[in-house]
């Protein structure tokens, strides 16, 4: 049988043009084996990185009528991210329909956020170029209205703003991030910042950039405040 006949299966679609679906979970190292050029997902990857973010942008326009623009992006960016779209396709077992060179072994595709993003969206370009935008629609809506329903909006405000909103509403006054440290190699370094306020410090941060490691000092200070 097919292998793509559980993938179709799956989604309740019966295809028209098989060679989309084949193209589509074909990764570009299965060229170089088979002396082929461009019969893989990388075009379709284009087509159904811009349908899925269209049908994620309308339902969150629709289930979440109060909600504004900004919040709007941040939760679409949450939904249409590699590490998501992989999630996906790991919960859809896309890992056995997907056909590889020998330079490329099975437990490394299920490793990899690139490859299963990449596919998962190809695979949805597929469903959109054969059977249309209605059917798409459908079946991308299936895969993440509960993601887009059941979002939690504080999660979509990153620490160091809700840090600062808390401080302004309880104290009427702002946090301040100090550089303590950087370590290692100038490709490889780490900062150490901490956040404090009125000169006491609330908790300190680690990350690979100052940015990151405000953002650590911030998430470890809020999660002080609710204990």
């Amino acid at each position: 049988m097919n292998k793509l006949e559980n993938f179709y299966k799956k989604f309740h679609i019966k295809p028209v043009n098989e060679e989309l679906y084949l193209l589509a979970f074909t990764h570009p190292s299965y060229n170089a084996d088979a002396k082929t050029k461009h019969h893989d997902y990388e075009r379709l990857e284009y087509m159904g990185d811009a349908v899925i973010g269209y049908v994620v942008a309308d339902l969150i326009y629709k289930n979440h009528p109060t909600m504004d623009q900004g919040l709007m992006s941040k939760l679409r960016s949450n939904i249409v991210r590699s590490s998501s779209l992989a999630d996906y396709a790991r919960k859809l077992n896309y890992v056995e329909f997907i056909t590889t060179g020998q330079s490329i072994q099975h437990d490394q595709i299920s490793h990899s956020n690139k490859i299963l993003e990449d596919v998962f969206e190809a695979s949805m370009g597929a469903i959109y170029l054969d059977l249309g935008i209605k059917v798409a629609y459908g079946v991308i809506k299936n895969i993440v209205l509960n993601d887009v329903k059941n979002v939690d909006i504080y999660d979509l405000t990153d620490a160091k703003t809700r840090l600062q909103e808390e401080m302004q509403a309880a104290y009427q006054d702002r946090v301040n991030y100090e550089l303590v440290r950087q370590d290692g190699p100038a490709h490889n370094r780490t900062f150490t910042v901490n956040v404090t306020f009125n000169g006491q410090i609330l908790a300190t941060g680690k990350g690979k950039s100052k940015k990151a490691a405000e953002e650590d000092a911030a998430r470890i200070a809020l999660s002080k405040r609710s204990v």
